[in-house]
């Protein structure tokens, strides 16, 4: 197997978070997206869809979407169970793991791409080129403080995002965080349950990978 990475970008890092909590080494390919080589005809080639991460099996399949290469990896790897461990925990991870990524991930998301010169002609990621829109820049922060408040919430009644353990939702969430300093906001100071999350996750050797 391989997986074609890119260090910096906060996509790939779920992906790694994710390997590291399980222990997984998997041989890594670097894709530069700086320099536009996700872009380029060799690229292309290996995954359409023009995006990183990308886990490519042993028999040549490509699994593209961080969230499908969790599944592959959680089905093969069964321990520690980041995607639930019965069919009421694993439908309660995956709301709040989706919620995480829809509120939090994406919502940074649409202010970075939309906001940034170097996304100019780019505001989404994949094969196809669109405009920026500067309201969706604008839009994308103000759900970014809605995300802080709303997790914060939830961490006054819960240890982790989805109940009593760490999933791959707290894995969304603090990679949601993360990324939200490359749109210059940081969880505000009333945040506490956020920060104490924050810290306990931060501890986790997973979070350097």
């Amino acid at each position: 197997m391989k997986l074609y990475d890119c260090k910096p970008a906060p996509n790939p890092r779920r992906a790694r978070m994710f390997m590291a909590e399980k222990g997984i080494e998997i041989p890594t390919i670097q894709v530069d997206l700086r320099a536009g080589e996700h872009l380029k005809p060799a690229y292309r080639a290996i995954n359409p869809q023009c995006v990183v991460p990308y886990l490519v099996l042993d028999d040549g399949a490509g699994i593209g979407e961080v969230v499908a290469i969790w599944r592959y990896l959680e089905e093969t790897h069964p321990t520690p169970q980041l995607l639930g461990v019965d069919p009421e925990d694993k439908a309660i991870v995956a709301m709040w793991q989706h919620r995480m990524e829809l509120d939090g991930f994406q919502a940074v998301g649409e202010a970075f791409r939309n906001s940034t010169p170097g996304f100019k002609g780019r505001a989404l990621a994949g094969p196809h080129d669109y405009e920026q829109i500067p309201a969706l820049a604008e839009r994308g922060k103000a759900r970014t403080l809605d995300f802080f408040d709303d997790i914060d919430k939830r961490l006054g009644e819960s240890e982790f995002i989805a109940g009593p353990r760490f999933t791959a939702a707290d894995i969304d969430a603090f990679v949601a965080i993360e990324f939200a300093r490359w749109i210059k906001l940081a969880v505000p100071a009333a945040c506490k349950n956020v920060t104490r999350w924050h810290n306990a996750v931060s501890a986790r050797p997973s979070a350097s990978a």
